[in-house]
């Protein structure tokens, strides 16, 4: 069997031995010494000032949102996970859907400014598949209209915008290590930001707003990751150049296997490096990329739809505004297998399956 994904396990050996000084020491979570190592190493590892690891990606999210007490509106993306619109709604703000660019696959800036209101207080856009945003464009409507910047770079380990890691824009940006993404700790998140006084807030949100054993500097919430989580998370991190070469290596590989097979890839923002977290392939209808999933499945293996359907389509949503790009988009799109270890002979097998399927009807 051929999975969209799987994660990437060290040796055990590793984990276990950064493990036995948990045992001596008995400090399982609450910030212990391994955590505080996982930080730092990330922070070195990416080049950043300030960043504090969450225990999953979503949380992450809701920090973010609380700290720069966004209320009302909040422009975003349909096309993403549900944790980007479910963050919002669990924050008591409303997600305020625009349309795609055709190409990046992320918010189109050009569609930003008209949804702007009274009650905007930000901007939630999603790096999609660790390709960065217009970055530059959203930020010039951000400052026009004093609206708050959140990305949600959960795919994002290793992606660069002009020279910078990604993370070092908007006011916030989050992270996902789910075990899912290229660089995981199993189950993980991290806030970003350049304002240490932001830094600080989160600080005290992720520990329950405590501010010493008995006191607290506000509301806060249970944000913290525990020493097994940095463990693994900090034997992963080690093998992070040879995990994004390698993926970088597999994206350029089905460039060229499926060169003759009429799919749209995601093309890179200008000034950027992304980290090929998916290779998406839109194909020209629903129906041919249902055949390709038929075809491929008969063969045991299981691409996915990312990001299919929309968030605009859940139940707890309420749409205004027409989404053309990203509706074509979430029906005919087919993320393929990409994980460390894929070779290339399993490669070649989708490949040729994809390129002898005449008939994608299902």
């Amino acid at each position: 069997m051929i999975p969209v994904t799987k994660p990437f396990l060290p040796p055990k050996e590793e984990v276990f031995q950064l493990l036995e000084g948990v045992w001596e020491r008995k400090w399982l979570t609450n910030n212990g010494p391994l955590l505080n190592e996982y930080e730092i190493r990330l922070k070195e590892k990416l080049k950043l000032n300030h960043l504090l690891v969450t225990n999953n990606g979503t949380i992450a999210l809701q920090i973010a949102i609380k700290a720069l007490g966004l209320s009302g509106e909040v422009i975003t993306t349909p096309f993403s996970y549900v944790a980007t619109t479910s963050s919002l709604v669990w924050e008591n703000c409303k997600p305020i859907f625009v349309d795609i660019d055709k190409n990046t696959f992320n918010i189109d800036p050009e569609k930003i400014e008209s949804a702007i209101t009274p009650k905007t207080s930000a901007i939630l856009a999603t790096h999609c598949f660790g390709n960065p945003c217009d970055i530059d464009a959203i930020k010039l409507i951000a400052d026009k209209h004093d609206l708050k910047i959140i990305y949600d770079a959960s795919h994002c380990f290793g992606t660069q915008y002009k020279g910078k890691s990604v993370l070092e824009f908007g006011d916030i940006s989050t992270l996902s290590m789910h075990a899912t993404k290229l660089i995981h700790c199993v189950e993980g998140g991290a806030v970003v930001t350049k304002d240490p006084d932001l830094l600080k807030k989160m600080a005290y949100m992720r520990n329950f707003g405590h501010d010493g054993p008995e006191s607290f500097a506000g509301v806060g919430i249970n944000g913290k990751n525990s020493e097994f989580h940095a463990a693994a998370g900090l034997a992963v991190l080690k093998y992070s150049d040879t995990i994004l070469e390698s993926r970088k290596n597999q994206k350029e590989y089905y460039d060229k296997a499926l060169v003759n097979l009429d799919v749209q890839t995601q093309l890179d923002t200008k000034d950027s490096s992304p980290n090929y977290s998916y290779y998406p392939a839109v194909f020209s209808n629903e129906e041919r990329a249902l055949g390709a999933v038929k075809q491929l499945n008969l063969n045991e293996i299981y691409p996915r739809r990312y990001f299919h359907p929309l968030l605009s389509s859940l139940n707890y949503v309420d749409v205004k505004n027409q989404l053309p790009i990203a509706n074509k988009i979430a029906k005919s799109i087919l993320c393929l297998p990409m994980y460390y270890g894929l070779s290339k002979v399993e490669q070649d097998f989708i490949s040729r399956i994809l390129l002898r399927s005449k008939n994608y009807g299902v």
